[in-house]
């Protein structure tokens, strides 16, 4: 009984001052992972829908597959791409990682 009597004016004293610690704590964290996680994945994933939109004939592209070829091609959802003389294949959109600087395939 007189272990309860000394712990109760110990939590009625210290009960209720830590709470504005632990909501900025939240907020900074919120902040954190927007900045680090969120943000540049947003951005990478508008550059690749700009990249995927501006796609043309012509272009040297590689695919996330990693295949190297020239776009011959491009539709509402696919592209033909020549990857070796007179052979041609048919990717998505989507699976075009990067454009290369022309003259790349040559030089590979």
């Amino acid at each position: 009984m007189a272990g309860l009597s000394l712990a109760s004016p110990a939590l009625a004293e210290g009960g209720g001052g830590g709470g504005g610690f632990e909501l900025i704590f939240i907020v900074v964290m919120m902040v954190v992972f927007y900045f680090f996680l969120i943000r540049p994945q947003t951005k990478r994933a508008k550059e690749h829908r700009e990249l995927v939109s501006a796609l043309a004939k012509g272009d040297e592209v590689v695919t996330s597959g990693g295949i190297l070829g020239k776009v011959n091609k491009v539709s509402d959802d696919y592209v033909v791409m020549e990857i070796a003389p007179n052979l041609e294949i048919k990717v998505q959109k989507h699976a075009v990682q990067a454009t290369l600087p022309k003259g790349t395939i040559k030089s590979v």
